[in-house]
This record gives C-alpha cells, sequence and structure tokens, in this order.
C-alpha cells in the first residue's frame, strides 16, 4: 500500500509539472455573453467592477470602450489607478469585443466604419471572405438598443452617465453616434479618429449634420499623437489615406467650434512625442479627468 501511494503521488507531480501554467485573471471582471439580434451575430461584453461594488447600493459612471480586445485591460486599469492615486470617483467600464468567430480586424472594419470607401484595396484578413465595410450605424443601434438595456438591468450603473471611448476606426464609430444621436452618450473620448477614412467622409457628415441642426448637445475629449502627420515634404489630401492625422483633427474640431452649438464641449490635446500606437492611454486619462469627478 505504501509503495502505491508513493507511485500515485509520484504521477501526480508529473501531471502537474507538465499541466499548462495558470493564467492571470483580472480581479473584479466578468464576460458575458449578448446575440445582437439585428445583426444576426454573437459578441462579448467583458465588465468590470470597481472595489466599492459589493458594499452598497451606488450606482456608478459607465464607461463603454470598443476594441475592447486591447482597450478593456487598458481602460480598467487607469480608471482604477486613476481612483486609488488621483481621488477619481469609481466607475463601471463595459468592453464590446470583436463578433464571436470574426478576425479582429474583419470585424472592426464592418462595424466601426461609416460607408463603403469609394476606392480601396483592402485585403481581409479573414479566408475566403471579402472585406466588408460601413455597418458603423446598425452597430451603434446594436449598442443603444442591446447593450444597454443589458447593462442597466444586470448592474447598479447610472445610464445618465455613459462615456463612449474609442481610438482609430473606434473613433469613426464615436463620430458616428455623435453627428447622429449624440445624445447616445453623455461624454465622447476620442482618439486619434482616422477621419481620412473614405475621402473625408466624416467632414461631409459634420456639414451636412451642421446644415440642419441649430445644436449638438455632447462633450467630447478629442486626443491625438503629435507624431501623427506627414512626413517632411509630402502634400496633405483628401484622396490619400496616408494622412496628416494632427491637422485633420485640428480642421474637424475648428468646424464644430465655428457652428456655435449652444451645448457642444469640445477639447483637443495634442501629446508631443507619441504616434498612433502610443497615445492612447494619454488620451484616456486626460478624456477621463475631463468628465469624471475627483476629490483631489
Amino acid at each position: 500500500m505504501k509503495s502505491l501511494s508513493l507511485l500515485l503521488a509520484l504521477c501526480c507531480l508529473l501531471n502537474n509539472a507538465h499541466a499548462a501554467p495558470a493564467s492571470y485573471v483580472v480581479e473584479n471582471t466578468e464576460v458575458r455573453d449578448i446575440r445582437a439580434q439585428g445583426l444576426k451575430r454573437d459578441y462579448q461584453l467583458y465588465v468590470a467592477l470597481p472595489d466599492s461594488y459589493r458594499q452598497g447600493n451606488k450606482r456608478y459612471p459607465v464607461l463603454f470602450v470598443v476594441d475592447a480586445n486591447y482597450a478593456f485591460p487598458v481602460v480598467r486599469n487607469i480608471a482604477q489607478r486613476l481612483n486609488k492615486h488621483a481621488g477619481m470617483e469609481e466607475v463601471v467600464v463595459v468592453g464590446l469585443s470583436y463578433a464571436n468567430g470574426d478576425g479582429g480586424v474583419y470585424s472592426r472594419r464592418r462595424d466601426y466604419t461609416p460607408t463603403t470607401p469609394r476606392k480601396h484595396d483592402y485585403r481581409s484578413d479573414m479566408p475566403g471572405r471579402q472585406p466588408a465595410f460601413g455597418e458603423a450605424a446598425a452597430y451603434g443601434q446594436f449598442v443603444s438598443g442591446e447593450v444597454f438595456p443589458f447593462i442597466a438591468s444586470n448592474y447598479r450603473v447610472n445610464m445618465q452617465r455613459k462615456v463612449f471611448i474609442g481610438h482609430s476606426y473606434g473613433s469613426l464609430l464615436g463620430l458616428q453616434l455623435l453627428l447622429t444621436e449624440p445624445r447616445t452618450f453623455e461624454h465622447y473620448i476620442l482618439g486619434s479618429p482616422s477621419l481620412w477614412y473614405d475621402a473625408g467622409v466624416m467632414f461631409d457628415r459634420e456639414q451636412a449634420y451642421a446644415g440642419s441642426h441649430k445644436d449638438l448637445p455632447a462633450s467630447v475629449f478629442f486626443g491625438i499623437g503629435g507624431l501623427e502627420k506627414l512626413s517632411e515634404g509630402k502634400k496633405r489630401s483628401r484622396a490619400e489615406e496616408d494622412a496628416d492625422m494632427v491637422a485633420d483633427l485640428r480642421e474637424f474640431d475648428g468646424k464644430l467650434k465655428s457652428r456655435k452649438f449652444p451645448n457642444l464641449k469640445t477639447r483637443l490635446r495634442v501629446f508631443e512625442d507619441e504616434d498612433h500606437a502610443s497615445v492612447f492611454p494619454f488620451v484616456l486619462t486626460h478624456g477621463l479627468r475631463a468628465y469624471l469627478k475627483s476629490a483631489k
């Protein structure tokens, strides 16, 4: 019997030695499956709850972040750090995943863009499927019509204090909402929006909105890296995707300000020495500070 026990113990040790290491799990987070009925696709919601969530009945501001596969842990961790070390109020963070079964590039091109570009030579990251574009309006309806009720019914959130967070194509989605249903969110944090997309179609959308509306009730924080511009000697052109994104954003923000919409508040910050890949945490931090309250 003693030799059998030793043999079993040895087997356990060997099995443990070959077992995969445990994954790191972010505390106080949940993953929820959700069916987009209108889109006929499945997504996931990543939800991060503040440390005090289990201790009372408070309702928290809620941050909705797209491109969640990358951005959700960044937003959750920065929001938590700003609370613990800068006194900023706690929040619930909701990450919006890419569609189940779709590649990330394929999913975001389709869901976050407002149009099918008139000229393009994009390749699909999903073999056997042509690239898809232009479903931002339908995806926005999924967010407001299906994601919002799900979050409101399952979590203690203040749905009168919703924040949209996007970057690049994600900011195109934010602009789609801003220029169609601006009250979808109370605050927009839009980093490095791809205003070059489809020959600057969002400039046309802004002009059309201004031509038919007297107000744009929204709070918007724009941020971009100072290095997101054309290399020296290159000429800016709407026909080129190799754009001066800093100049584009300054122009777009300037057009919004020139409309004198009484209930529009915009701020633009250019973060020098940052590029398209590095600027998001800076945009996020300053965008949150522009809206959330702080005790310090």
